[in-house]
């Protein structure tokens, strides 16, 4: 999936760095092992002008083998959790999220890494599938017709979860490019001109 330095002709500027997040949830294994293993073994996804980072998200969690410690750290990359100061005792994943866009961000920035692909596990059976946060972010739409056609004949769903009251708190919106993996939700499915998609019914 990852070539060197990535660009569209959408006038999106080069894609170099990725951020591979594993253990967001700490009882879903898949991404826990693969960024381990890629830790161990970072030539498989090394790109020449890019940096790719495997990163374990929420180790505490990943270790006591449970989906969070004191709150889920996939809901809490806000303004009042990233912005909360140190005057009470802070839940674990409020702190971890602090550190993670400390090292990923600032959320919203110029500075903020590129791309993070979350992965994670589902008791849904819904096969791979991507999810999207922003229909107009063209160079994701693109990246999810190309992993698309990379994984056929492998079935690949995309998910669309945008809604314009929403502000997403997820571990994977520090990026200019969010990626990540949902639960099965009620939904209908759009056409695009690079691939088709599934938007969740509110």
């Amino acid at each position: 999936m990852l070539g060197s330095a990535m660009s569209v002709s959408s006038g999106v500027s080069s894609i170099r760095r990725v951020a591979i997040f594993g253990g967001t949830h700490g009882n879903e294994l898949t991404g826990v092992f693969l960024v381990k293993h890629w830790l161990k073994h970072a030539g498989e996804i090394a790109r020449s002008g890019m940096e790719v980072r495997p990163f374990i998200t929420n180790p505490n969690a990943v270790e006591k083998c449970v989906r969070y410690v004191d709150t889920d750290l996939n809901r809490v990359f806000d303004n009042q959790g990233l912005g909360l100061q140190n005057k009470v005792k802070i839940p674990y994943e409020i702190t971890r999220a602090q550190e993670i866009n400390s090292i990923f961000g600032p959320k919203g920035s110029k500075d903020a890494y590129d791309v993070i692909l979350d992965l994670h596990n589902t008791t849904s059976k819904m096969g791979a599938t991507l999810i999207l946060e922003d229909s107009n972010d063209d160079f994701t739409i693109q990246m999810f017709h190309y992993i698309q056609k990379s994984m056929a004949p492998v079935h690949c769903s995309v998910l669309l979860i945008e809604h314009p009251k929403v502000k997403y708190a997820t571990t994977r919106s520090i990026a200019k490019h969010p990626v990540g993996k949902l639960d099965k939700l009620q939904h209908t499915v759009r056409k695009h001109r690079y691939c088709d998609y599934v938007v969740l019914v509110y």
